[in-house]
């Protein structure tokens, strides 16, 4: 697979022309940004205090494209791309695989461009998703259980049809409209020293690179993985797009790319300093750190940049500013909580125990009256009277319960242990 090859169609074979060989430098991406600038908005650079201190007092900025339009940075590639074709390719309309990002932008994009968008989900993709893709004015067809059947499916499509197939990354004009994300934080932080930018297919990752280094080369570029589905390094060490074997499930799933691009590897070797790799947790805690601390909504592709400082895989700049690049904020709402409820439980502010109780009348008030007084909120009580050894006489009961954090969780289990109850905590 390389960047020729994406192109896929009759309308690609139009379109493609002498710009699609022309080399992906700072004037290409300034042109693709000019052409979108009525459209794409700029996004903020945010100051965040919370992570300066978090990493030992180094100057932090968010760039955060999870404000952008349609949620995501991807708007940008789509829109270039689309820029790029010919009037004819343009009228036979464009075809996309993807799971959310990619299809939300190139459905929007057709959309302001006013020409006919096709895109192909995964019958896992979320409703909201689907929704939003219809709502922008795409024709959306489900097919098979994976992003990679999508794709193969809009392919398809292209070659019976005509119409040009917008691939999510390896792409040149996908890339040079990414790469005005660059443009933007170089012109927003005087003293950048560094950016962190989340690493799927390496669309991004590439753009921006090409534009921070050809404005101000002093500048470090580095990528950042999920544990769970990182191609990139061994793609890079061996100079070639190599699969993931065993991709597991992933709350990134925005970067969940098995194989990168023959171009976008080819790029990063060029252009990119380095790429880390950070475990799934990490993910999870940096996505409600944003949420609380810094009021973004950030899915967890968006927030692995955030992850790799605060897990310390990527050491923030001693001088100047380092700027982690929100790719995204289209996280499932049910995902969000999830994950929230994750982090209130590991902090101590949501505990969960079992504990038994007589099954007469009063017997429950006696223990609601021993967490009250340590003034903890009850949040959930359900009965257990099946799956546990229990005597005729008693029933279990499960407490959710809303503490103050770690030590105010300890106080409530050692009052509910002195007044005589046994409890398990569960997680």
């Amino acid at each position: 697979m390389n960047g020729d090859d994406d192109r896929t169609g009759a309308g690609d074979a139009e379109a493609s022309g002498a710009g699609a060989h022309a080399p992906i430098d700072l004037q290409r991406i300034q042109r693709a940004a000019a052409g979108y600038a009525a459209i794409v908005r700029e996004t903020p650079v945010l100051s965040s205090r919370t992570l300066s201190d978090r990493v030992g007092g180094a100057t932090i900025a968010l760039k955060a494209e999870n404000l952008q339009r349609t949620g995501s940075f991807k708007l940008r590639g789509a829109l270039a791309k689309i820029a790029a074709l010919s009037p004819e390719a343009a009228a036979a309309g464009v075809v996309a695989g993807s799971a959310g990002n990619h299809g939300q932008a190139v459905a929007y994009a057709a959309r302001v461009r006013g020409i006919p968008c096709e895109v192909f989900m995964p019958f896992s993709a979320p409703n909201q998703k689907v929704d939003a893709c219809a709502e922008f004015g795409a024709r959306v067809r489900l097919v098979g259980a994976s992003v990679d059947e999508s794709l193969i499916a809009a392919r398809e499509r292209a070659e019976a049809t005509g119409m040009t197939f917008v691939h999510p990354f390896d792409d040149p004009d996908v890339i040079a409209g990414q790469g005005g994300v660059g443009l933007e934080l170089a012109a927003q932080v005087d003293d950048l020293a560094l950016a962190i930018v989340p690493v799927g297919g390496g669309g991004l990752v590439s753009g921006v690179a090409i534009a921070l280094k050809s404005l101000r080369p002093g500048v470090r570029v580095v990528g950042v993985q999920v544990d769970r589905c990182a191609a990139m390094p061994a793609s890079l060490a061996g100079g070639r797009p190599v699969a993931v074997e065993r991709a597991a499930p992933t709350i990134a799933d925005g970067i969940a790319v098995k194989r990168p691009g023959e171009l976008t590897v080819a790029l990063m070797r060029e252009w990119v300093d380095e790429v880390v790799v950070v475990p799934e947790d990490a993910v999870a805690e940096a996505m409600v750190l944003l949420l609380e601390r810094a009021k973004l909504v950030v899915e967890g592709a968006g927030a692995v940049g955030v992850a790799a400082l605060l897990g310390g895989a990527v050491r923030p700049a001693s001088q100047g500013t380092t700027a982690v690049i929100l790719s995204g904020g289209n996280v499932d709402a049910g995902l969000l909580a999830s994950v929230a409820r994750r982090h209130e439980s590991q902090s101590g502010r949501r505990l969960v125990l079992l504990t038994r109780v007589p099954d007469r009348p009063g017997a429950l008030a006696t223990l609601l009256g021993v967490v009250a007084k340590q003034n903890a909120n009850l949040v959930e009580l359900t009965h257990v009277r099946e799956g546990l050894d229990l005597h005729v006489r008693e029933t279990a009961v499960q407490l959710v319960l809303e503490t103050r954090g770690s030590t105010h969780a300890d106080d409530v289990l050692r009052a509910i242990a002195a007044a005589g109850y046994v409890t398990s905590t569960l997680a």
